[in-house]
């Protein structure tokens, strides 16, 4: 498993609201003993979140890490146990079991993690991200001052904190002699090596961006740090690193798992490839009317594409089509009665060169969710995958006809609705943090683009429908490329010739099942069809009466529960016997 550390990878959390329900309080009041237990490990992770209490405070890498987070876990769940032989109210009972499944998750991973993988910490992005999202522009400015101490301390330059470099090479060689343990993909270590001066320098902008004072000294002493971590990662680490990108089945299994999709990769690849197929043929139908409406001679799916993504956006009006586009998308929205709208506008950026270097693809970036005073989401358009050197420039996303669908996806009423209705309108903290993962949220994200795709021109319902058939393709590739079924390279090349993609962003693709995050690319289909075979259901069982906009309020509401629990929400939240 790739052990990055990812302050900001605590991409859900609770949501602030005025007077919350009786029920709420009472299991959040568990939920945050959980978090603050697991905030004595990566304090970081809750800080993002909003528990500024946090922002000082550094990642814990010392001696004896493994032995000493699972005995804090263990005690949590025994503490959890006993809340719920004393929980009388069925949500909180229902909110301790999604807190205690957590728990005993993390347990189980971090186990199979241990046994059979070399720790290894990609530090340079890790750092970035602690920083990216304490000195967000979002937070109010009074905790950027955290930074300053949490800076000294990764550095070492405070007492009783050893410099956070030291820490993850001791954690390393504690493994060195252990026989049999699987180290990190060369390739995978070779573009942390890359692109760790692209971080050190984004860090740099981060804190002269802040305006804080007497940041030099001590960002100086952690650059001099992280340079010799790099080579040191180059001598020890590299000569340890694996010549194939797959994981030991265990640890792909237990991937999958972790983000929300319980099926065997054999049943992944059977059903994604049935379900690429059927997409492909509906693109193949619309790319032939849009061939023929421009008098094109070559109607073929692969050249209609080519030929659309030609008529580029300019650099300097991206952002403007882009948000231009999310106000035609909201007016669909509420003309057609799709989902209720939030109140507060949503917003649209592009990425920075270390954002894009550590997430070469498209992104929602949440808000400070607990303590929220007004704080937005913020959807960040990635146009290129800096790790593959100079010209890997995308052209996947500046074209006109993916702008409808990467819109609805990432904004409204895709992510940014989701993190903006849940602020505005309250959910537990069990139901939003510990009950989050990837299948919930990009399942959400897809089934969006879904819901938009009859109300588009041509163009738009092409690239609607290409998005679908990117994501089954993910439900296949990615369990195919970490099963031996096909190489990493096999899979950038297939996108490159059945869906056009760009060079650089089939490598991101490639990147991402290979060694980013193996299984997560999966969720997306998955989750997807899952709110699909749901919405079937309420609709069989509610005839004329059903209405897409209740039933899209009622998923929301319900936070990120699992797909049972959250089926049986629906059905209660809509009266469906």
């Amino acid at each position: 498993m790739r052990w990055i550390l990812v302050a900001a990878g605590l991409l859900m959390a609770n949501m602030a609201w005025s007077a919350p329900a009786a029920w709420i309080a009472e299991s959040d009041a568990h939920a945050l003993a959980v978090l603050k237990a697991q905030a004595a490990f990566q304090p970081e992770g809750a800080s993002a979140a909003g528990l500024s209490e946090f922002d000082t405070a550094v990642m814990d890498l010392g001696p004896n890490l493994y032995a000493r987070e699972q005995a804090a876990d263990r005690a949590t769940l025994d503490a959890l146990d006993k809340a719920l032989a004393e929980a009388t109210d069925t949500r909180v009972r229902q909110d301790l079991a999604i807190l205690r499944q957590s728990v005993a998750d993390g347990i189980a991973s971090r186990e199979i993690d241990h046994r059979l993988m070399l720790p290894y910490a990609a530090l340079h992005e890790g750092l970035f991200h602690s920083f990216n999202r304490l000195l967000d522009p979002r937070n109010d400015a009074s905790r950027y001052a955290a930074a300053l101490i949490r800076l000294r301390r990764y550095a070492g330059l405070e007492a009783g904190f050893a410099p956070l470099v030291d820490q993850a090479q001791a954690l390393a060689r504690e493994r060195f002699d252990d026989a049999g343990l699987v180290g990190p993909w060369r390739a995978e270590v070779e573009n942390d090596l890359t692109n760790a001066p692209r971080f050190i320098a984004g860090m740099r902008q981060l804190f002269e961006r802040a305006g804080l004072k007497d940041w030099e000294a001590p960002f100086a002493a952690l650059e001099k740090q992280l340079n010799a971590h790099a080579a040191w990662v180059k001598a020890q680490i590299l000569p340890r690193a694996r010549a194939d990108n797959r994981l030991p089945e265990e640890l792909y299994a237990d991937n999958l798992k972790q983000f929300g999709v319980r099926e065997t990769p054999e049943r992944l690849i059977e059903q994604a490839q049935a379900a690429y197929q059927a997409n492909a043929s509906e693109m193949k139908a619309v790319a032939r009317q849009i061939a023929a409406r421009n008098g094109w001679k070559e109607a073929d799916l692969v050249s209609v594409i080519r030929q659309l993504k030609q008529q580029t956006i300019a650099p300097d009006a991206v952002l403007g089509v882009y948000t231009g586009r999310l106000k035609e998308l909201e007016a669909i929205i509420r003309r057609e009665k799709i989902v209720t709208l939030p109140e507060r506008a949503a917003s649209i950026r592009l990425a920075t060169e270390a954002e894009s270097a550590a997430t070469p693809a498209s992104f929602m970036s949440p808000p400070q969710l607990i303590g929220n005073t007004g704080q937005y989401g913020e959807f960040v358009l990635v146009q290129s995958n800096p790790g593959q050197g100079e010209g890997a420039q995308m052209d996947d996303f500046n074209h006109d006809g993916i702008v409808w669908t990467l819109t609805a996806h990432e904004a409204r009423p895709g992510h940014e609705l989701q993190f903006a209705s849940m602020v505005e309108n309250g959910v537990s903290l069990a139901r939003s943090l510990f009950a989050f993962n990837s299948a919930n949220v990009e399942g959400w994200g897809l089934y969006a683009e879904a819901v938009m795709y009859e109300h588009l021109p041509l163009e738009g319902q092409l690239f609607s429908l290409y998005s679908r058939a990117w994501r089954a393709a993910r439900m296949f590739l990615d369990p195919m490329v970490n099963t031996g079924r096909m190489t990493r390279d096999d899979a950038a090349r297939f996108l490159e010739e059945h869906l056009a993609m760009s060079p650089a962003m089939a490598a991101s693709e490639a990147d991402r099942y290979a060694y980013r995050m193996p299984g997560q690319a999966t969720a997306y289909y998955y989750g997807y069809q899952k709110l699909m075979a749901l919405r079937t259901e309420v609709e069989i069982r509610l005839g004329d009466a059903f209405d897409q906009r209740a039933f899209h309020d009622a998923v929301i509401a319900q936070g990120l529960l699992p797909p049972q629990m959250l089926r049986e929400a629906v059905m209660a939240a809509l009266s469906v016997h």
